[in-house]
């Protein structure tokens, strides 16, 4: 077991099998610069370049914890920075599932392509990288048994919601609270909130 993960699993932030495995195949120090690769283990936020930041392992942890990813899903992934999360994800929903990734910045798009192909995910079609801010969402992929958006958002996108399919569920940072919804009905989401986090907020021109 990586350092890392060892440290999430005692500290509580990984409790599910398959997360753990996830957290185990696809190492976070494929999704770093060079010179941040010896940091990997540690659970702080560390720069995955182009002036961004990528998130505290233990963060991601307690996101998708919540998100309950599962095999054969169809997961959408809204700021996907250097990809790991996207890898996570895509380890978990295995041959059968699809992650569609977006990334608003080109370099960060590109850079994520190639730290995903290391591990065969786009050439195998579990991920698909998209270039914009994600706003829309994506139509044609929808319905989506999981979203999930990695930076802070004023409020949910109505598109996120739409696309959202009956029992899926989706996690996304509002002003520094977590928040997780499950979509009960096409007229219910359940909302449960968890405060005490700080993101990097989502480059979206409006919501």
């Amino acid at each position: 077991m990586t350092p890392l993960v060892e440290t999430l699993k005692q500290n509580g932030y990984l409790r599910s099998d398959i997360l753990v495995d996830a957290f185990e195949a696809v190492s976070r120090a494929d999704f770093l610069p060079p010179e941040f690769e010896d940091e990997a283990d540690a659970d702080i936020p560390l720069p995955i370049g182009h002036g961004q930041m990528g998130p505290q392992p233990s963060t991601v942890a307690v996101m998708l914890e919540l998100l309950e990813p599962k095999p054969g899903q169809r997961i959408l992934a809204i700021g996907s920075g250097s990809g790991w999360v996207a890898g996570l994800l895509a380890y978990v929903v295995g041959d059968e599932g699809r992650v569609v990734a977006f990334e608003g910045l080109s370099e960060l798009h590109e850079s994520c392509q190639q730290n995903l192909e290391k591990f065969d995910f786009i050439k195998s079609g579990r991920v698909e990288c998209v270039l914009g801010e994600g706003r829309e969402g994506y139509p044609e992929g929808a319905p989506f048994d999981r979203i999930l958006v990695t930076a802070s958002a004023e409020e949910i996108p109505p598109s996120f919601q739409s696309q959202l399919g009956l029992s899926g569920k989706m996690v996304l940072p509002i002003r520094n609270h977590l928040c997780y919804f499950e979509k009960r009905s096409e007229e219910e989401l359940y909302k449960e909130e968890f405060p005490g986090f700080v993101f990097i907020p989502l480059i979206l021109k409006s919501f």
